[in-house]
């Protein structure tokens, strides 16, 4: 059975409307259960998934592979692509992806360029999902994380959403900011000055009419945050390590800071950490990070059954 999502690629979170953004997470509501009541899928069978992984990754590229095999399906897999892979000889995206459509029926790519996505995906007929590219976007991330706030909220209408840290750099905050941007939603964008969020991001979100608000103190965001999404300073992102060294300590949440919040504070991060959340932390009931992280299987699951139209 197809769905408006079916042939599609989902190189940006904006490529979704809010009806299949909503598809999405009733789906991966509907694999999760079936993944806890131990039913074995194969809606996927006889289907591959390419992965090309030209950036280092754990739990992008591991859940999706284990996505595809719960669904039935299988994988094939270029890790280190641009080491090991034609990338090396001079072989373009484009021509990559012409390849791959011979080969798989549904690709996934990270690569550290903006924009490297869409081209993979010009050049293939099979859907190309974006596992992030370089600073530009991280939609499954996005989708993932609000599955999260949904499952433990219970709502995302009404909640005061921070994400802190490396606003600049990081492509899951750019995802999730426009994602959350379509419901009524409060966000704090807490940064150093240095590592704000970018204006291509702010101007748009400000147009749209979302309630945004800019402030340097982690500590005051906090006070009425519902949900604080922390990020680390991505050193890997920095031309200037002495920079880095600068600010790569700038935001710690430890649990301190969590027992001054509201009462109620879910505490998220894409991983992984580095030094921005304490462990003190971890055993704190609003700690959702490890269960943001697993949420990516049925999320991804979903994902990878409606553009290939087998969901």
């Amino acid at each position: 059975m197809t769905t408006s999502l079916f042939g599609r690629d989902v190189i940006r979170i904006q490529d979704l409307s809010l009806n299949e953004v909503n598809h999405v997470m009733q789906t991966a509501l509907k694999y999760s259960s079936a993944l806890e009541a131990g039913d074995l899928l194969d809606v996927m069978k006889g289907k591959i998934l390419a992965t090309l992984f030209y950036e280092p990754s754990t739990r992008t590229r591991l859940s999706f592979e284990t996505a595809m095999l719960r669904l039935g399906g299988l994988v094939v897999s270029v890790a280190e692509a641009k080491s090991s892979s034609s990338a090396a000889k001079g072989e373009t995206l484009f021509d990559t992806g012409k390849m791959i459509e011979g080969y798989s029926d549904v690709a996934v790519i990270r690569h550290p360029v903006v924009g490297s996505a869409k081209e993979l995906a010009d050049g293939s007929g099979a859907p190309v999902i974006n596992g992030g590219d370089g600073a530009g976007q991280h939609p499954t991330q996005a989708l993932l994380d609000l599955y999260t706030i949904l499952k433990e909220k219970g709502k995302v209408d009404g909640l005061t959403v921070t994400l802190a840290g490396d606003l600049k750099n990081g492509r899951t905050v750019h995802s999730l900011s426009n994602l959350l941007s379509n419901y009524k939603v409060k966000l704090n964008f807490a940064s150093p000055k240095e590592l704000a969020m970018p204006a291509e991001i702010t101007e748009p979100l400000k147009a749209k009419g979302a309630h945004i608000s800019e402030i340097e103190s982690l500590a005051e965001a906090l006070n009425d945050s519902d949900v604080v999404y922390m990020t680390r300073i991505q050193k890997e992102r920095f031309a200037d390590p002495e920079e880095y060294e600068r600010l790569k300590g700038s935001y710690i949440l430890d649990r301190a800071m969590v027992d001054a919040a509201k009462i109620g504070l879910t505490i998220m991060h894409p991983l992984p950490r580095v030094n921005e959340i304490s462990t003190d932390v971890d055993d704190y009931a609003g700690a959702a990070y490890f269960r943001q992280a697993a949420n990516g299987v049925p999320v991804r699951m979903a994902l990878l059954a409606l553009v290939t139209g087998m969901a």
